[in-house]
């Protein structure tokens, strides 16, 4: 059989390109990080570079704030680092660009192949918890990409955070691979490979210190930004106006201004100062823990306010604590999505325990606040 009969039927090799191509529209096949291609027995594998440009770090800047992060990412299918051969390794990985960039930048200065897996534009941790990094995903793509044909070995590594979507044996199983679990954080990867493919504690220990959680906190806001809030604010002032003489201009104007006041204090309660102070907040639930913050916002907010709030007001100041409490701790709930200390079926308990308890303080807090337009 000649090379060119082994391309047409390993694996079904004509469909091999396209299908690693057809989740994708046109304009994302358009990639500045490819250096060249790698020709395979299963067809040309795109070459990538390990050296990020300006473009790749605008693009990251830009997902960090929330703009267009549903829009990043790469197609799925099998890449090159450097010049590998048939007994280079293989790193699997999402198609989030922002994971992709950064297990290329991780493997300069090695010969390696890279299977991303089609996970919605996703990253690792997240896709394994939504079902899209799953061992049939991994199935699909070796099959696609004829990776059976590009390797000689029968090993492929993936990322630890994705071992909550992937049986190991399920892998094996249905194509011969066994999954070799590298470290937790890319950076480890070169100590990885000179450790011949063994992680140490080490390299298993997940953390999720201060900055990692800090360059989530702009996500954070982004979402806060989705909730149509020009028509929150005027909603706020709207109810703020309401009185003995049915709607007061001057009314809405004051007490909109500090209604506005607290939920921005509940906001930055929630999803900023909760995910930066996590670990140092008593409780467990997250929803508590903005609770907390809130409180501790609210009480110094009063303190240094009690000459223009004072106890006459106090209808108003348990209005104001209620609404901002309740927005704090949803937002300090959200942050359970971007943490590695929850588990999903832990995030889903926690929601049915603590949503109804937030509904029912902003609800009352607001019901509160229109009664204290007419005192």
């Amino acid at each position: 059989m000649n090379e060119k009969q082994k391309k047409d039927t390993c694996c079904g090799a004509s469909s091999c390109s396209s299908a690693s191509k057809k989740d994708v529209r046109p304009s994302d096949v358009k990639k500045r990080f490819m250096s060249g291609v790698i020709s395979t027995v299963a067809g040309d594998v795109p070459q990538v570079k390990t050296k990020l440009d300006w473009q790749d770090h605008l693009g990251a800047f830009r997902v960090r704030i929330g703009v267009k992060r549903d829009d990043y990412k790469v197609v799925p299918g099998l890449y090159a680092v450097g010049s590998p051969g048939r007994d280079s390794s293989v790193f699997v990985t999402a198609n989030y660009k922002l994971t992709f960039d950064v297990l290329r930048k991780d493997l300069d200065g090695f010969d390696a192949w890279i299977l991303v897996l089609d996970t919605r534009g996703i990253n690792v941790w997240c896709a394994g918890g939504k079902g899209t990094f799953s061992d049939q995903e991994v199935v699909r793509q070796i099959e696609n990409t004829c990776l059976s044909e590009v390797v000689s070995h029968r090993k492929i590594i993936l990322p630890q955070l994705g071992a909550n979507g992937v049986a190991a044996f399920k892998v094996k199983k249905n194509t011969g691979f066994k999954v070799i679990w590298g470290p937790v954080r890319s950076s480890d990867i070169k100590e990885f490979i000179r450790n011949d493919f063994k992680a140490d504690e080490e390299m298993r220990t997940v953390r999720f210190g201060f900055f990692d959680r800090f360059v989530l906190v702009p996500v954070e806001f982004s979402s806060i930004i989705k909730f149509k809030s020009l028509w929150f604010v005027l909603f706020i002032f709207l109810i703020s106006g309401i009185g003995s003489t049915i709607f007061s201009l001057d009314m809405a104007l004051a007490r909109g201004g500090m209604l506005f006041l607290a939920c921005v204090l509940g906001i930055a309660a929630g999803a900023v100062l909760t995910p930066l102070l996590l670990p140092w907040i008593p409780g467990r639930m997250f929803a508590i823990k903005g609770m907390l913050m809130s409180f501790v916002i609210s009480g110094v907010f009063v303190f240094i306010s009690w000459d223009i709030i004072n106890a006459a007001y106090a209808l108003t100041l348990i209005a104001l604590t209620l609404v901002s409490t309740s927005i704090s701790s949803f937002f300090a709930m959200n942050f359970t999505g971007a943490s590695t200390f929850t588990s999903p079926t832990g995030v889903e308990k926690e929601m049915r325990r603590t949503m109804p308890v937030q509904v029912g303080m902003v609800v009352i807090g607001l019901v509160l606040w229109i009664v204290g337009g007419f005192n």
